[in-house]
């Protein structure tokens, strides 16, 4: 967005913003009424930005630590671009279509270990969880930081480091969902897709910059992706592992560190099919998508993506095309993963008062 056209656009996005203030005022003073679960610790993680900033592996991080402290965790979304109402627990029949592709994602992940639900109401959500599973230990709650209705145990904030919360605006102007001010809710915050370079003067400094908005003692992480070898996609022509040239397709809202990531490992990304997030895939772009292709080369694409690939709709437009998918992970830079664990710990202490 240009200068000119963002400064036309304040004046939106102040009365945008104000209004975002009003809301959150009623819920601060108790005029609105939040909901709180005594019963089990809830884990909000969640961004002030619209699109990308890596909520899904963060989320995704946090479950597989809770599962290896032996702990028994549920994961609540909305379930954005699902084309369903109300709540919805996942099972093996489920798709993008009716749970949403990164809810998908995550029970896919997790092989069903992990109950995965949606409610458009979390607070509803969580009650019907604890309904269903008595003996749920923690409950994780995928893009809730906006969601005052429930009051988490634990709020994390993520901000990547190329687009900050800091130097962003409040929409229309900029990208924010309501004021730099509402990082004073954080308990934790996450720089996330850093350069695994990123020297420890930079990161002062970025922490220097959260810290005029986030709460006095919070801490600021730092976090990475590490990009695993690539995953075939059920139901396609995958044979052999992917050669050098590659067609990339994406319906993510930030695929830059993708494309990043393959030029730096040696992939030459012949064309990239471009939608927006949360894009539902047709036959037709997969027949033009097909087209691109040459003897030896093959389609790479997100997780994210994989699942919203995996509509029985495209299974006639997929079964000739040789896909696959780049797993994530999160890896935290210096002392962040003992940081967070040290936050984490305590609220699953028998004396933590929730």
């Amino acid at each position: 967005m240009s200068r000119l056209l963002t400064l036309l656009l304040l004046p939106l996005s102040w009365l945008y913003a104000g209004i975002m203030a009003g809301r959150n005022w009623l819920y601060d003073t108790g005029r609105r009424p939040a909901a709180t679960f005594p019963q089990v610790p809830v884990l909000s993680v969640g961004n002030l930005r619209v699109g990308g900033t890596g909520k899904t592996p963060h989320v995704a991080w946090l479950v597989a630590w809770l599962l290896a402290q032996g702990q028994r965790p549920a994961l609540l979304s909305r379930g954005y671009g699902r084309r369903t109402r109300g709540y919805r627990r996942a099972t093996a029949p489920d798709t993008a279509a009716t749970i949403g592709d990164e809810p998908l994602q995550q029970f896919q992940q997790f092989r069903g270990q992990v109950p995965v639900a949606v409610s458009e109401d979390r607070a509803a959500g969580i009650w019907q969880l604890l309904r269903e599973e008595p003996t749920l230990t923690a409950v994780v709650l995928d893009d809730a930081y906006q969601h005052r209705r429930v009051r988490p145990a634990l709020s994390v904030l993520l901000t990547e480091q190329q687009r900050p919360f800091y130097q962003d605006h409040v929409l229309p102007a900029g990208r924010l969902r309501e004021s730099r001010a509402g990082a004073r809710r954080a308990d934790v915050v996450i720089v996330t897709k850093c350069d695994p370079q990123l020297s420890e003067a930079a990161r002062a400094a970025i922490r220097r910059r959260i810290g005029r908005y986030a709460r006095p003692g919070v801490p600021v992480l730092f976090s990475t992706y590490a990009y695993g070898r690539p995953v075939p996609v059920p139901g396609t022509a995958t044979g052999a592992a992917p050669g050098p040239e590659v067609v990339v397709l994406t319906g993510i809202a930030q695929p830059g560190p993708l494309l990043e990531y393959l030029a730096a490992a040696g992939y030459r990304v012949l064309h990239h099919a471009r939608f927006p997030d949360h894009h539902a895939f047709r036959p037709a772009e997969l027949r033009q998508l097909a087209a691109q292709l040459r003897p030896g080369q093959c389609v790479l694409t997100t997780q994210k993506d994989a699942a919203r690939l995996l509509e029985p709709a495209l299974a006639a437009s997929m079964a000739d095309l040789p896909v696959f998918y780049i797993p994530i992970d999160v890896r935290f830079m210096a002392d962040g993963e003992t940081r967070l664990q040290e936050l984490l710990t305590p609220l699953f202490q028998p004396h933590a008062v929730v």
